[in-house]
């Protein structure tokens, strides 16, 4: 095989992957027409049509299927060697692109990101903050980051955070003009803050555990959010209750701006872990960075 063919199948199968000439020449760094004629090229030369092109969609045929499912994964496999012949270097080196949540970026990779790179310089961290379930495989991606209940069972998973626990709170004021709810029942009396989720588009019904009794409850309220942070802000604001990451509000608790309720319904869960596909070879930068964040939760 030419080494043009090589590299135009690995033009189509990112344009395939993406569904869109656009993003792809993006992440290639080059021009959506000049992305198109490649592809056209690698057609012309099988003398098969790899994909289905309208104005709404790009899908690819049987031959582009056949194609994705029969080269893709050696493709990967060559990939994922020639990222192995690090190990032979000195120090480690590459890429590492990881897939967190804001909270979780914020929270446990940044620190140990700050403290990582100074040591190994040829590393190098890309972090895709995405509040929704990535999947790590299609976007070809190291890792990811989810709480524990939200991995999948076939990942290798890395425990790198604490338990966690959620917290309703409210300003002093709120609660001068509001009587405090004694159940996760009474929040319906209350105007909440509510949160988006990115996955469904759905709002978040926020839980609740007592004595082994769940409880979910929709709340109602005049904002609507799809982050933590801003749900933080509007509570500080007295706009209402908000429902968070605990770590988000201990230092408005402490000082007195925020006010937490329902506390005994609130029981610690599993944080965040880090996963991986099992059958992919770690780096030796994907390496480091993992043993980084283990040695974290230890600190």
């Amino acid at each position: 095989m030419a080494h043009s063919d090589l590299s135009d199948i690995t033009a189509f199968l990112l344009v395939a992957r993406e569904a869109s000439f656009t993003k792809a020449a993006a992440k290639l760094g080059v021009s959506q027409s000049a992305l198109s004629q490649t592809v056209k090229n690698l057609e012309a030369r099988l003398g098969l049509r790899l994909l289905t092109r309208t104005t709404r969609k790009i899908s690819p045929t049987e031959a582009g299927e056949r194609l994705i499912h029969s080269v893709g994964p050696r493709l990967e496999e060559v990939e994922a060697e020639l990222a192995a012949l690090t190990a032979f270097r000195d120090k480690p080196a590459g890429t590492v692109r990881v897939a967190a949540g804001e909270h979780a970026a914020e929270l446990v990779l940044w620190p140990v990101i700050e403290r990582l790179l100074p040591r190994y310089p040829d590393v190098a961290i890309e972090i895709v903050v995405d509040n929704g379930l990535t999947d790590i495989v299609a976007e070809r991606l190291d890792a990811g980051v989810r709480l524990g209940e939200q991995v999948a069972k076939d990942m290798v998973a890395l425990r790198i955070g604490p338990d966690m626990r959620m917290a309703v709170v409210g300003t002093p004021d709120y609660f001068e003009r509001h009587s405090k709810p004694a159940t996760p029942l009474d929040l319906t009396l209350h105007n909440c803050i509510n949160i988006r989720l990115p996955t469904a588009g759905g709002l978040y019904a926020w839980e609740f555990e007592k004595d082994g009794r769940a409880l979910k409850v929709r709340v109602e309220g005049q904002l609507v959010f799809n982050t933590a942070t801003m749900s933080v802000r509007a509570a500080r604001a007295g706009s209402g209750l908000a429902f968070v990451p605990e770590d988000r509000v201990m230092s408005y608790i402490d000082n007195g701006e925020l006010v937490r309720v329902l506390s005994d319904w609130c029981p610690a869960f599993s944080g965040y872990h880090l996963y991986y596909a099992s059958r992919k070879q770690p780096t030796p930068a994907f390496s480091v960075f993992a043993e980084a964040l283990r040695l974290r939760r230890d600190e």
